[in-house]
């Protein structure tokens, strides 16, 4: 039951925050927070049961179960593994984030705003939480629609475009997403003469080989558009750059994440002998969006926009971490998500912050900001070395994960993509440079970080810190489920 109450509170939450409105402006952003506060303490409930029953080292220690629609095999089945408890965590983390980011950058239909928030939170903690491929591709739905309309309702001036790019690029790989799942349904089906859309059910399915190639396909297109990888990448800047502050939070930190849990725990455990057949070419892709998003980065004038194809270019790690399914990379894209979870949500905090500020995202039009918020280019400074791979951050240990695993499998691409280590710092330095270094008189009326915004930020830089020194917490407890999905894939294999 807490698996449901982590989703449910979130949704019921977003209603009370919606009707709240009717009382006062803001009353909404109170009760999203009470409404997170109430999901910690919720996510801590199964982590002490399953230290009670034998610890989090368990491949799966939660389980919510409930028949949905008996006749066709749908049940609404939840599980929690390591995996998916790191996410929801961050998940948790970072909603309390977007809320504070938005606390003072939203003024109109506030109530809709936080109940479209918290219904996308619900959505993603619910991908992270689905073991029913039918309940999955409900909650993968669910999270696209209430970001929508935060794009497009508090968007800024070219939001109609952007929340329509996005809605069309995630909906049409949405249904490739939809089809393989049905398909893979039906030949379960035709084998067993069953119909099942449980994740551990189909895992048994045999396939021709044909038939697995085009299934992962459909898998693989439909979570590398929402990760995003190049090709399928050009809806994300228009997104993030439009989008208010709190919805690039939410799409940064989280979103992205479900398409990498896609390809983690459906597309190889699933297709292992079509994976690896597809696997010297997802590698070069992840290889290729490491890069191009790394160069197009230091080519962008407007601050969004840089941070956007930042996050594309770390996306390509996780790519490449997962299609060479050795444990270090595999460890090195889990830790890749977080800590690029953290440092590019609070670089977006950081943007949206300058842009409330100065009213324009153009770095050109900044400058000089170092005296006049030495607070805020402290903040900024740490968070852009974090998201370069400073060594002691937690970029730098799931970036060194991924090179160390992927070398294994291919030499040639991990050497390649090392050159990343190059392109990074310039793009960083471009944003400290051109933002807060030069001339400082214009801006000498700016107020600094104020104590919301302290500690939300300052929350962050310990998070990130405490990856990058400590990670051994975060790998203990992501490697019982990754040594079960690299078993499960061996198992269909065999």
């Amino acid at each position: 039951m807490i698996l449901l109450a982590l989703i449910c509170v979130l949704l019921l939450g977003g209603f009370a925050a919606w009707f709240s409105e009717r009382w006062s402006p803001v009353v909404p952003r109170w009760v999203a927070i009470i409404t997170l506060t109430v999901e910690v303490l919720l996510l801590v409930l199964p982590c002490l049961a399953a230290e009670h029953a034998g610890g989090l080292l368990s491949a799966w220690f939660a389980h919510f179960y409930s028949p949905w629609i008996p006749r066709f095999g749908i049940g609404f089945h939840l599980a929690m593994d390591g995996l998916s408890l790191l996410l929801t965590a961050m998940t948790v983390l970072l909603g309390f984030m977007a809320v504070s980011s938005s606390w003072t950058e939203i003024k109109n239909r506030q109530g809709f705003f936080f109940f479209n928030l918290l219904t996308c939170l619900a959505g993603t903690i619910g991908v992270f939480l689905a073991v029913d491929l039918f309940l999955f591709f409900f909650f993968w739905e669910l999270m696209i629609i209430p970001m929508y309309f935060l794009i497009s309702i508090w968007g800024h001036e070219n939001r109609t475009y952007a929340a329509i790019k996005f809605f069309i690029f995630t909906q049409a790989s949405s249904l490739l997403l939809l089809l393989a799942i049905v398909i893979l349904v039906q030949i379960h089906h035709n084998n067993s003469d069953t119909y099942t859309f449980d994740y551990f059910e189909l895992l048994n399915t045999a396939l021709d080989p044909d038939a697995a190639f085009w299934l992962m396909l459909g898998f693989f297109i439909a979570f590398t558009v929402k990760l995003p990888a190049v090709p399928f990448h050009s809806w994300l800047p228009d997104a993030h750059t439009q989008a208010p502050t709190g919805g690039s939070v939410i799409l940064a930190g989280v979103m992205l994440k479900t398409g990498a849990y896609g390809l983690l725990r459906f597309v190889i455990p699933l297709f292992p002998e079509a994976a690896h057949q597809f696997a010297p070419f997802a590698l070069t892709l992840g290889t290729v969006s490491v890069l191009y998003a790394a160069m197009m980065a230091f080519a962008q004038s407007d601050l969004k926009r840089l941070i956007a194809y930042t996050s594309i270019s770390h996306m390509g790690f996780i790519l490449l971490g997962v299609f060479s399914w050795n444990l270090l990379a595999l460890q090195g894209s889990v830790i890749t998500m977080l800590a690029h979870g953290i440092s590019a949500s609070a670089l977006f905090m950081i943007a949206g912050a300058l842009q409330e500020r100065l009213h324009t995202r153009e770095m050109a039009n900044m400058g000089g900001l170092r005296s006049a918020l030495p607070r805020l280019s402290a903040l900024t400074l740490f968070f852009a070395i974090a998201s370069l791979g400073l060594p002691g951050l937690g970029n730098f240990i799931g970036e060194f994960l991924v090179l160390q695993g992927a070398f294994s499998v291919n030499r040639v691409l991990a050497s390649v993509t090392t050159l990343v280590l190059i392109l990074a710092p310039v793009y960083a330095l471009i944003l400290i440079q051109k933002v807060f270094c030069g001339p400082s008189s214009q801006h000498s009326f700016l107020s600094d970080v104020d104590l919301r915004e302290w500690v939300s930020l300052g929350l962050l830089l310990l998070v990130t810190a405490w990856l990058g020194l400590s990670p051994q917490a975060v790998l203990d407890v992501s490697a019982s489920a990754l040594k079960q999905e690299m078993q499960n894939s061996v198992a269909m294999e065999r």
